[in-house]
């Protein structure tokens, strides 16, 4: 009877029923306790069915029964990769091979769980007897997958006059690899850091690191959209880590969403409380919405943690000379300029020279001041929240087109004041 039960629950798993195929392998092992085979195959079916613990948990009962099955130590391996227990799939499919020198895919699991570890030429031996063995078999296609990861991992050539930076097989963990990736990036060379990552996401589509890595490449590269979808993925397999926030904030904030961007931000911050840049970043988004008082909250308490970064100085200033407060705006900018020159940041100190010109640029005085104490005026009617002014003077500008500037505050300024009391 327990065989009957048993070849259903074949049947069923080979129509892909899982869920019934693991009841009629539960109704043999209940008429046959010691049946190993059945154990194996109901660890299987749990494992399509997603439910990677149970199908150890089978597994594992298998091999008591029967602890030189290759088959099951190479599928407990597999669980144990999905599960990140790199240490037990290795001791899992060592096993495997040897019991079997000739199983291929041991060999290709065995590598993929080097390169994981970031034991990057141990992996390429081990790809390079997978396919051997299946060169062997005539498996030609898990031969040129193999022939692929040895081609992706190997160090590529440079010149001779060129000082060699670390190879990817100097590298100790799977951390160094994704950060050497990111480095690469970093250094221009954003193609070959992509193909890279898309490897690692054909070895194994369920690596979340990997996502978030290739998704601040693509920011690099201004693919904002696609970038989202890696944060995205890398957060389903949670991966929560403030990296995937900060990023996916800077992308939302470049495609124009930057209340998504500033919950981002704000998640990020949960994580990292003391990240300056954190703080920068959340700061730019409240100014690009004209939360200019929010910005400069930000911009101070980035300085609070950081008193040297001339970027939050910098930004400040922007955010003071948007409240038309200009001696502070000025006080910023000329900290941030001093910053930039003493780094020798010759870029980022002409921009800040440049702001400071337009600050102190000589034309009509007396209309610049009074346009300036309107907006004043017009910034504490509306609680500090630039974003409510500017959407009144943009009404006032589809209704009275052709006006000036200063005409538009004082409409506005005028018609708050009269609807208020």
């Amino acid at each position: 009877m327990n065989d009957e039960f048993y070849n259903k629950g074949l049947e069923r798993a080979k129509q892909k029923d899982y869920a019934e195929a693991i009841n009629e392998f539960t109704r043999a092992l209940q008429l046959a306790p010691y049946f190993a085979e059945a154990y194996y195959q109901r660890g299987l079916a749990y494992y399509d069915l997603g439910e990677i613990l149970n199908a150890i948990s089978d597994f594992t009962q298998a091999l008591k029964l029967n602890p030189q099955s290759v088959e099951t130590h190479y599928c407990r391996a597999l669980a144990r990769v999905a599960l990140k227990n790199l240490p037990g799939a290795l001791a899992d499919v060592e096993q495997a091979i040897r019991f079997n020198a000739d199983y291929a895919a041991a060999y290709n699991l065995r590598g993929t769980v080097y390169r994981k570890q970031g034991y990057i030429q141990d992996a390429i031996a081990n790809f390079k007897k997978a396919a051997q063995l299946y060169l062997e078999q005539k498996d030609t296609e898990n031969c040129r997958q193999c022939l692929e990861k040895i081609k992706q991992l190997q160090p590529k050539e440079k010149p001779a006059f060129v000082q060699p930076s670390p190879t990817i097989a100097s590298l100790k963990s799977e951390k160094d690899y994704f950060t050497q990736l990111l480095e690469k990036a970093e250094r221009g060379d954003t193609r070959e850091a992509m193909e890279d990552l898309n490897w690692a996401l054909q070895v194994d589509p369920q690596d979340a690191q990997a996502y978030c890595c290739r998704g601040v490449v693509r920011c690099k590269l201004g693919n904002y959209q696609d970038a989202i979808s890696d944060f995205n993925q890398a957060l389903r397999l949670n991966f929560l880590d403030a990296i995937v926030y900060r990023n996916r904030g800077k992308a939302r904030s470049h495609l124009g969403d930057h209340q998504g961007a500033i919950a981002d931000f704000n998640q990020a911050l949960q994580m990292q409380p003391q990240d300056a840049m954190l703080y920068i970043a959340r700061g730019n988004a409240y100014r690009t919405i004209g939360n200019y008082l929010g910005a400069i909250q930000d911009y101070t308490q980035a300085l609070q943690i950081n008193p040297d970064d001339a970027t939050a100085y910098y930004n400040r200033g922007i955010a003071y000379a948007c409240l038309e407060e200009m001696e502070r705006a000025v006080e910023d900018y000329q900290r941030a300029a001093s910053m930039f020159c003493e780094k020798e940041d010759w870029g980022n100190y002409q921009q800040v020279l440049d702001s400071l010109k337009k600050i102190h640029s000589p034309s009509s005085k007396s209309g610049k001041a009074r346009y300036s104490l309107l907006r004043q005026r017009l910034l504490r009617l509306v609680g500090g929240y630039w974003e409510i002014a500017q959407r009144l003077i943009d009404q006032a500008k589809y209704d009275y087109p052709g006006m000036s500037e200063e005409w538009y505050l004082q409409k506005v300024i005028g018609d708050w004041e009269r609807d208020r009391g």
